[in-house]
């Protein structure tokens, strides 16, 4: 398994005691694998107004002919979303795709299990595929497998992506759409190892109907690629369900499912800079047991790992999810989880921030305009210019300590895109009150003389953005490089994007 050597040591602090010094060296020849564009991806639910009053609003003003927020669709632009999951999370386990489809008059109107609130179904798989062409986005659909069947998620394939002539495919022609959508991307349940979850099931129960879930899909479409849930309960044997999952679900899943929410509930700063850690622990941990299924015959084809949600969460439900407002500490987080993937591009080829608008969004929607969230704008830098390889940073830097172990101060990723001439390197300074004076060393003399600088930052940690008020920006400046060094003051609580042009 790929490591990457991250050398934590505590500098000598400088004569002005106002910042810390660190040493990150970058080499072209390091590299860690190819960065997938997936993972800045997003993700929708039923849920905390994410797809009522924020991608869908036909009663706003801001909303097109079709009822989909304009505003909306431009932040989805600026993010450069490539691929949305629909319809869940917890609410696709009592989801029966059926409900959403034809006159929206003569659609039900449904009790949903997980929230607690009430379905009338007029966004369906319909209105989701228009919104997604609009969007610019591949859509990405998770099946009903807490109370589901095999059958209904079989028929839903075809009612997306056979040609006329079958019965659903016939339907989907009669509601006014004939040609296919042809979905690629589609996932089999969510979290089914919660008890939370509608449906929840063991290891063995989920793998079996899993698997006969994904003959059928497959049968019906062999073009789709399929993602298998893996654990989100780690308050459990989460180990044995991934293998159980990976080994069961060998020859027909292309990825593996993982989340991870962290939040500072405690108001324990240093512990929460600390929390993504745990991430990477999950990654490599997955990832050695896909390699443990090939080396045993089990798998003999490629297997990914799909993290199709993440984000900073303090746990609100209902309407109260929706009034969530994200701090600088939380873009650091975003920022850190973002890192960890493109450290991992090898493995981790889809990452799904959740959500995108209104309840854990960067995006926030009022009646009559919208605002981003602090977190918008790693995501937006990361996604329009983190690219190309992954390369294995050597970084030196200072240390803080959080639940009993040390943590280096900076956390760093890098990139080289030999087709744009462009190298990224991506820091979160964790330190809460210091400046960390770097020198990043160009290793493999490929750097130009001119770099572009990006930074996230506040005037604190607890800095937030509102409609009214921009706490939290993006500050710009042009840098000039001399020789194979570059020296440059990581401010406290921020992340930096530094884009060096290459030769």
């Amino acid at each position: 398994m790929k490591k990457i050597w991250v050398c934590s040591l505590l500098f000598l602090v400088c004569m002005s005691s106002l910042a810390q010094t660190a040493t990150i060296k970058i080499d072209v020849d390091r590299p860690i694998g190819q960065i997938d564009p997936l993972i800045y991806s997003n993700f929708t639910e039923h849920l905390g107004h994410c797809v009522y009053q924020g991608i869908y609003d036909p009663s706003s003003s801001c909303s097109d002919q079709d009822g989909f927020r304009t505003d909306v669709l431009e932040g989805v632009n600026k993010l450069n979303v490539p691929l949305v999951r629909w319809p869940g999370g917890n609410f696709a386990s009592g989801y029966h795709w059926e409900d959403g489809i034809g006159p929206k008059a003569e659609r039900p109107v449904c009790i949903d299990l997980a929230w607690g609130a009430r379905e009338d179904n007029s966004f369906g798989t319909d209105e989701f595929m228009k919104w997604c062409r609009k969007a610019d986005v591949q859509p990405y659909l998770c099946v009903n497998l807490g109370t589901g069947t095999p059958e209904e998620a079989a028929h839903w394939v075809e009612y997306c992506n056979c040609p006329t002539g079958t019965k659903y495919a016939d339907l989907r022609s009669k509601y006014g759409h004939p040609s296919p959508y042809h979905v690629t991307y589609w996932g089999l349940g969510n979290e089914v190892d919660g008890p939370w979850q509608i449906g929840h099931k063991n290891a063995a129960d989920y793998s079996k109907i899993a698997l006969e879930t994904a003959k059928l899909m497959k049968w019906t479409d062999k073009n789709i690629r399929l993602i298998a849930a893996g654990s989100s309960n780690y308050g459990a044997d989460w180990i044995n369900w991934n293998r159980t999952v990976i080994n069961t679900l060998a020859d027909h899943a292309d990825f593996i499912s993982l989340h991870n929410y962290e939040g500072n509930t405690n108001d324990d700063y240093y512990a929460f800079m600390a929390s993504t850690e745990f991430c990477d622990k999950v990654i490599r941990i997955t990832e050695d047991l896909i390699e443990q299924a090939k080396i045993e015959g089990k798998l003999h084809h490629p297997m990914y790992i799909a993290f199709d949600e993440y984000n900073a969460s303090y746990n609100s439900k209902g309407d109260n999810a929706a009034k969530n407002t994200f701090n600088m500490e939380d873009a650091l987080v975003v920022a850190q989880y973002l890192n960890t993937f493109v450290r991992h591009a090898d493995v981790v080829k889809m990452a799904n921030m959740a959500q995108l608008v209104n309840l854990l969004g960067p995006m926030m929607t009022t009646k009559d305009g919208i605002w981003h969230q602090t977190i918008f704008f790693p995501l937006e830098l990361f996604a329009n210019h983190c690219f190309g390889i992954s390369l294995f940073p050597t970084v030196l830097s200072p240390t803080f300590r959080a639940n009993g172990l040390e943590h280096p101060d900076l956390d760093v990723s890098a990139s080289y895109d030999p087709s744009k001439k462009v190298m990224v390197i991506n820091v979160v300074n964790r330190c809460k009150d210091k400046a960390i004076t770097t020198c990043i060393v160009d290793q493999s003399n490929i750097w130009g003389r001119s770099a572009i600088a990006s930074t996230v930052n506040g005037d604190s940690p607890k800095s937030m953005n509102s409609l009214d008020r921009q706490e939290v920006k993006v500050v710009e400046q042009s840098l000039k490089i001399k020789g194979h060094e570059l020296i440059y003051h990581f401010e406290p609580h921020s992340f930096t994007q530094v884009r060096i042009s290459t030769k």
